[in-house]
C-alpha cells in the first residue's frame, strides 16, 4: 500500500492516526505524511509561541519515530484556504507517490486551517480508493462525527505517545491533556471492539477487493 496521511499543522497526523501510520510502516507499507502549513504561530498578544523552525524540527523527528516520510507545505498558520494552489499539491503527492489510502480531516472539525485541508483532501484525492477522515482535537461541532472504521492500534500506541511527545514545545504549553484525551479515546474505541486501543475514523470510501470466484 501507497499511504499518505494529510495534516494541516505538525501533530495533527500524530493525533489523529499515529498509531495507523506505525502500523502501516511496519507492515512495509509506504507511507507518507503532507503537513501544508509551517506550523509555528503567534497568540492573540502578537507574541510568538510556536516558532516555524522548532515547529518543522519537531514535526520531522516525530515523523522518525512512526517511520513516515514527511512533506512539508509553505502555508502560514490560520491563513490556508481551500485554493488551486493546495489542491495541487496534494494531487501532484497522490500522483508522484501512486497514493491508494488516504487518512485526511474531519469535514465537520471547527478549526480553520483542518477544514480548508480537509475540502482540499476530499477534491484532490477524489480518485483514491480509499480515504478515512480522522480527528485530532476533541473540540465540539455542529456536524457528527461518524465514527465507522476501527483500527487496531494496540501495539502502536507507545509509538503514538512517543510521537506526540517529540513536540516538546507543544508539550511545554499544554501539558499531558492531549496524551490522556487520546489515550481514553483509544481505550474506550479498542473497547468497543474487543481490543486494548484502537483508533476511529469517518470512511469516505474504502474500496474492497475481493477474491476471484471460479465460477466453472
Amino acid at each position: 500500500m501507497n499511504v499518505l496521511a494529510i495534516g494541516a499543522h505538525f501533530d495533527d497526523v500524530e493525533l489523529g492516526c499515529g498509531g495507523a501510520l506505525a502500523k502501516h510502516a511496519a507492515n512495509g507499507d509506504n507511507v507518507y505524511a503532507y503537513v501544508a502549513t509551517k506550523s509555528g504561530f503567534t497568540n492573540y498578544k502578537d507574541i510568538e509561541v510556536r516558532s516555524d523552525y522548532i515547529a518543522t524540527l519537531e514535526g520531522e523527528n516525530a515523523m522518525k519515530v512512526l517511520g513516515v516520510k514527511l512533506m512539508k507545505g509553505s502555508f502560514n498558520t490560520l491563513e490556508i484556504e481551500f485554493t488551486d494552489e493546495l489542491n495541487l499539491e496534494i494531487l501532484e503527492i497522490v500522483e508522484s507517490k501512486n497514493i491508494d489510502t488516504v487518512y485526511s480531516h474531519w469535514m465537520g472539525d471547527v478549526h480553520h486551517d483542518h477544514q480548508a485541508v480537509a475540502r482540499a483532501s476530499l477534491h484532490s484525492c477524489r480518485h483514491v480508493p480509499r480515504q478515512l477522515m480522522y480527528r485530532s482535537n476533541w473540540y465540539h461541532s455542529n456536524i457528527d462525527f461518524k465514527d465507522n472504521f476501527y483500527i487496531d492500534i494496540s501495539e502502536f500506541w507507545e509509538l503514538k505517545k512517543r510521537s506526540i511527545e517529540a513536540h516538546e514545545s507543544e508539550m511545554q504549553r499544554t501539558g499531558s491533556k492531549w496524551i490522556e484525551f487520546f489515550d481514553n479515546e483509544a481505550k474506550n474505541a479498542g473497547q468497543r471492539i474487543g481490543v486494548q486501543r484502537a483508533e476511529v475514523f469517518e470512511i469516505v470510501k474504502w474500496l474492497v477487493t475481493l477474491p476471484k470466484i471460479n465460477t466453472q
